[in-house]
């Protein structure tokens, strides 16, 4: 199996979907901070840091892992994110909570919570661990790739 090309092809998705998450967000975090209202998970005061914490942590892992510094680290982070989501997720679907919009990519690509949400941050705490396993053993950085 040749480990650079799977390894670029991951970190350019996780990368990507990270970017759009956080680009999402970002451009109308008023809009975010309401839907983290939806999840009732946290306390009114603590959803705007909440928010820009998340953001923030999207940013930088979307930066990291493109940048290929430490990729099997950045990798492990974007994994425990991804988890942490699909956790979330879990538990509101047990709360019977009926969002409108998950908030993955913030007001302007909706998504509803339905069955299947977490099997997608699932996968992507699966392609996570490719990029992980694909970085250790090629050990490439994207300015090495060709």
């Amino acid at each position: 199996m040749n480990w650079t090309v799977v390894t670029w092809c991951c970190r350019l998705l996780i990368g990507g979907v990270l970017l759009a998450s956080a680009l999402g967000k970002s451009l109308d975090l008023p809009g975010f901070v309401d839907i983290l209202v939806t999840y009732r998970l946290f306390p009114s005061w603590s959803l705007w840091p909440v928010a820009l914490m998340i953001i923030a942590v999207e940013w930088v892992l979307a930066a990291w892992i493109l940048s290929g510094w430490q990729l099997p680290t950045g990798a492990f982070l974007a994994l425990m994110l991804n988890g942490l989501y699909a956790v979330g997720l879990i538990m509101s679907l047990f709360r019977g909570l009926d969002l409108p919009n998950c908030g993955c990519y913030g007001v302007f690509f909706p998504l509803p919570l339905r069955w299947y949400s977490p099997l997608e941050d699932l996968v992507l705490v699966g392609i996570c661990s490719v990029l992980r396993i694909g970085a250790k053993k090629s050990q490439i950085t994207l300015d090495k790739v060709s």
